[in-house]
């Protein structure tokens, strides 16, 4: 069987690469509506191939946003089922400027195909559905396959948790796969045990009716820019803990052994500064750069602007300052209190001479996956069998929003099994994806359907 699974990739690396590719080209830009029409075009190519790849239905199905796409091949309703799931949406790529080829014009360097979606998440759900065709023909398949690709994780998934409660026996499964994350290195393969949840906020302030003359007014009325980055600075202590009343209150410690086990992978703390060009860490005193990323809850600005930004000077007091603000959250904490939580902290901030106004973007809950699962114990033995290794557990930074939503409509697991790199540039310019990254999660994925299978 392995065999097989081996000698049909090979034969087929090339177009499975240019298949993944011309994906890429489809600028599925969820955030922004002048991109309707390729989203639509998007969700049709990949109903496509999921067709192409062994599907006996595939589909594209309304939602109230973007629609999702979705596909099956059942081979026998006594077999187990796995769900795989992902997203056909994409950041958007700005800034521009900085990216050194296209964002949606894939290039191949040094073995790495840059675009974006690359590895979030176009790359990383589409090995899923080579794997597939690898199993289909070569007469292997041992399980059910399901996938639900949807195309608005990017913007929140606002519309998916309706669409996966009206649909509860289409997606019915044993355990839900997703590949929508990191590993350390494909020399320290691991697995993610969980993911953090967001809270993601805009905040305004408005000071005078209109922007002013910065000598005429300036001293004598409040410049909203000085006022949201003192509220900003005033998030974080001299040991760059979160002052947010409350901000702790429901989260749940990491044990002695846990933070023992996540400090066991390596890490170089040079090569990392080096590779991301800072001269120092910066994080919560008292834990790990590891510790800080993956256990412990942080606050965010991801986007600050006010007043005149074009070229060259103009002496203007703004009359109104904007952020955008996220906080990664970890486990028992919830995203509507925190999300309470940000927006009294900023408009309790507000001095006399502004008026502040804080609005929620959306958010999502974290979700942890107990690693005594028989999910994951396949996905750890499908990792050992392809690179040799037993994966380390880790948890992931990032968020998938509609994880907890999964496992609370649907009644199973999730299991993480990303093969990206933490240094992918995700949602930032120069996206990419590793060639042999891509290649070893196709090899690697049907192992996982043979050992839950024999699970």
């Amino acid at each position: 069987m392995s065999s097989a699974w081996k000698t049909y990739q090979q034969e087929h690396q090339e177009r499975f690469l240019n298949e993944m590719m011309d994906l890429l080209r489809i600028p599925s830009i969820s955030a922004k509506s002048e991109y309707k029409a390729d989203m639509i075009r998007c969700a049709e190519a990949v109903q496509k191939s999921l067709r192409a790849a062994g599907c006996t239905r595939a589909e594209v199905m309304p939602t109230a946003g973007y629609p999702v796409v979705y596909g099956e091949r059942i081979i026998d309703p006594t077999k187990p089922t796995v769900l795989v799931y992902g997203h056909y949406d994409v950041q958007p790529p700005e800034p521009l400027e900085l990216w050194h080829s296209g964002p949606f014009e894939p290039v191949i360097k040094d073995g790495k195909v840059f675009a974006r979606g690359s590895a979030d998440d176009k790359g990383q759900f589409y090995m899923h559905v080579k794997a597939l065709e690898v199993m289909d023909k070569t007469n292997s398949l041992c399980t059910n396959i399901k996938f639900l690709i949807e195309g608005e994780e990017e913007v929140g998934s606002p519309n998916l948790a309706a669409f996966v409660a009206a649909n509860k026996s289409l997606l019915k499964a044993d355990v839900i796969l997703i590949s929508d994350s990191a590993m350390l290195s494909l020399e320290n393969p691991s697995l993610d045990t969980g993911v953090r949840g967001l809270s993601y906020i805009e905040v305004e302030v408005t000071g005078a009716n209109r922007d002013l003359h910065s000598g005429t007014y300036g001293g004598a009325v409040a410049n909203p820019i000085t006022i949201l980055a003192q509220m900003i600075a005033s998030c974080h202590d001299e040991n760059n803990h979160i002052t947010i009343p409350g901000f702790y209150d429901d989260v749940v410690e990491a044990s002695v052994d846990e933070r023992a086990l996540i400090n066991r992978a390596p890490f170089d703390e040079k090569e990392y500064m080096r590779e991301l060009g800072i001269q120092a860490l910066w994080g919560e005193k008292g834990y790990s750069t590891y510790e800080r990323t993956g256990i412990r809850p942080t606050i965010e600005v991801n986007g600050i602007w006010g007043g005149y930004t074009g070229e060259g000077a103009k002496t203007v007091l703004p009359s109104k300052a904007y952020a955008k603000i996220s906080a990664r959250l970890v486990p028992n904490q919830s995203s509507e209190k925190i999300t309470e939580k940000l927006l009294q902290y900023f408009q309790s901030k507000a001095p006399a001479g502004v008026m502040v106004k804080a609005s929620l973007h959306h958010g999502g809950e974290p979700y942890m996956t107990p690693i005594d699962s028989k999910g994951y114990k396949a996905a750890a033995k499908a990792i050992e069998t392809t690179f040799g290794k037993t994966p380390i557990p880790v948890r992931g930074g990032g968020s998938i929003p509609i994880c907890s939503i999964l496992e609370k409509e649907l009644g199973i697991k999730i299991v993480f099994m990303g093969f990206g790199l933490d240094n992918d540039n995700l949602h930032s310019p120069n996206e990419k994806y590793n060639l042999e990254n891509y290649f070893k999660g196709i090899e690697t994925i049907p192992y996982f359907h043979k050992y839950f299978a024999e699970s």
